[in-house]
């Protein structure tokens, strides 16, 4: 093993002096990717444990912002950039995964994973020694933004796919349609906020 591995590192060193601007961009893709899978991984905890947590009530507690009529695929519901529908059942009683208790758990576990992978970011995958504080302040400007562009998204698809599918599955679509799209913007966003000069 110690010798396939001692292998592996020289002709990774060799290839990173080769070409360093490529095997650079390798390295930082590799550990964003790794990263970003692992604090995903998280939140998909977060949205399926939390909601459960909060309970019913939370769940039946509508909370959107704006509301826009909408009806995709037969299925009526409101539209919005901020909060969730009330999910119910075919006999009409609440089902947790909607309403307020998910928008809260939505975005706690969408900050708390941003928490972790700030600093993992930052110091391993783009080894930045910027200013701290003004990175920290332009991801969670970032963060928002995407977190908008995310959600809006989501409830476009989000409520027909609570009709036609078991909530593990809902929670593991939201959570990589989610990731995935905040991914590829986050990317680049980190490749412009984290710099790897002062």
């Amino acid at each position: 093993m110690r010798k396939i591995a001692a292998e592996w590192k020289e002709r990774w060193l060799s290839f990173d002096k080769s070409y360093p601007r490529l095997s650079k961009w390798i390295h930082q893709i590799f550990y964003f990717v790794f990263f970003s899978a692992g604090v995903t991984v998280f939140q998909y905890l977060i949205f399926t444990i939390m909601p459960e947590i909060l309970g019913e009530k939370l769940a039946a507690t509508e909370f959107m912002w704006p509301q826009i009529p909408v009806k995709v695929l037969g299925v009526e519901f409101a539209w919005s950039l901020l909060g969730y529908n009330v999910l119910r059942d075919a006999s009409g009683g609440v089902v947790i995964g909607g309403g307020l208790g998910y928008f809260i758990s939505y975005e706690t576990g969408s900050f708390l994973a941003q928490c972790i992978n700030f600093p993992l970011q930052r110091n391993i995958t783009f080894k930045s020694h910027g200013n701290p504080v003004y990175q920290a302040i332009w991801y969670l400007i970032a963060w928002l933004v995407i977190s908008l562009v995310c959600n809006g998204f989501n409830n476009i698809w989000m409520p027909v796919a609570a009709v036609y599918v078991s909530p593990a599955l809902y929670n593991i679509l939201v959570t990589v349609i989610t990731g995935g799209v905040s991914m590829v913007i986050f990317f680049f966003v980190f490749k412009i906020i984290f710099p790897e000069k002062q």
